[in-house]
């Protein structure tokens, strides 16, 4: 299980608070309107009444402990901002925030977001993409027991090759694609000397079994 703060509850910080828990994730939800949340309590490990600009007020919640934080604040930009220095001065190693435009993001990612997102943006790409193209996942002949998945690599992945990793044999479960974060691009079918970094993401496959005893691993 990994601990994560959302700061901001909007649509989307609300489902990812709530599919994050529903994941089995420990997860604080944090909004400075008390409505939104009353409304998300029953679906978190605790949901705060704060204010994301209050540096105390986050310390105080055990907000650098979490593993993962995510400000999904949309207005004002001044708010996520702060945020997100606070996050950084508090030594939170992953911080997500939901960027509202190009230069919003370059400053994010200046001053410590580790992962800038477009929501609204990638969403519409995603869904122009679904009703333009043909989804390569309808070729593939999966079995009801098999999935494919992205997960967060584990810390003692980090800085370590494919062949060091060695997930065939140990897992049995195949690497398909690197999600990189840093520069944004997708690595397919990388190679056994790639290096895995602490923003990248892994897409695997393989026994549903075998993925769960992989994500135990990682959590």
């Amino acid at each position: 299980m990994r601990r994560f703060a959302i700061i901001g509850l909007g649509r989307f910080g609300f489902y990812l608070v709530k599919t994050l828990f529903e994941k089995g994730h420990d997860v604080i939800a944090i909004d400075s309107k008390r409505e939104v949340v009353q409304e998300i309590k029953d679906f978190c490990s605790q949901a705060v009444v704060a204010n994301a600009t209050d540096k105390e007020a986050l310390v105080s919640l055990g907000v650098p402990e979490v593993d993962v934080a995510i400000v999904a604040i949309g207005t004002p930009m001044e708010a996520s901002i702060l945020a997100t220095l606070y996050l950084k001065e508090m030594g939170v190693n992953r911080i997500v925030v939901k960027a509202r435009t190009n230069d919003h993001a370059k400053i994010l990612e200046k001053i410590g977001a580790t992962d800038v997102v477009f929501a609204e943006r990638e969403m519409a790409v995603k869904v122009a993409n679904s009703l333009t193209s043909r989804n390569v996942m309808e070729f593939l002949p999966l079995a009801p027991d098999y999935s494919i998945m992205e997960i967060a690599p584990p810390k003692e992945f980090i800085g370590k090759t494919l062949a060091e990793i060695d997930l065939r044999k140990k897992y049995r479960v195949q690497v398909i694609a690197i999600k990189e974060f840093v520069p944004e691009k997708m690595v397919m079918i990388p190679g056994a000397d790639f290096i895995i970094k602490d923003s990248d993401m892994m897409v695997v496959m393989g026994a549903n079994g075998d993925l769960e005893a992989l994500q135990k691993k990682k959590l």
